[in-house]
């Protein structure tokens, strides 16, 4: 049993990190002289240096924006509620409280991960150059999708024993 919860709190902490990263690291699209993230756009010159400007303030933007930070703070509060649980819950329990709060923020969480995903590819073709390419915290934020889904499912299933 400390096996598989140790194993449920890796998995948690994992999508977890992967969002912190993803939403905060400017690292969303890439190419040799500048990143972009959802804050901000960066370039490196010759002449002036690294200088990062603002992102669009077009409501895609606030929008995924928005969503990856529910995503997070959902996230969170789940596995708040789980070590909450974990201590409280009677022997033979289910984790429902956490099951529930877990399968909204799991819902919430991949879907606001993959909808700010999706929404970013469709819309940042309209203001990131064709030479650019979709750097690693786009990908992460795609990769966190499942593992906030797989844990939200196994919380639900999970009975707590001895």
């Amino acid at each position: 049993m400390l096996l598989l919860l140790l194993g449920i709190i890796f998995l948690h902490i994992a999508a977890l990190v992967l969002l912190f990263v993803s939403t905060i690291v400017s690292v969303w699209t890439t190419n040799e002289t500048s990143t972009s993230d959802l804050w901000r756009n960066c370039t490196t010159t010759a002449a002036a240096g690294y200088h990062c400007s603002p992102a669009s303030t077009g409501e895609w933007i606030q929008a995924v924006q928005a969503l990856m930070i529910l995503s997070i703070i959902f996230s969170c509060l789940s596995l708040f509620l789980f070590f909450c649980q974990l201590f409280t819950l009677q022997k033979g329990g289910r984790f429902f409280l956490t099951g529930t709060f877990q399968i909204l923020a799991s819902e919430f969480t991949p879907l606001n991960t993959m909808c700010g995903a999706i929404i970013y590819t469709v819309m940042s073709s309209g203001w990131v150059p064709e030479k650019d390419s979709f750097g690693y915290s786009y990908i992460l934020a795609w990769v966190a999708f499942p593992l906030a889904l797989v844990s939200g499912l196994i919380y639900v299933i999970l009975r707590k024993r001895e």
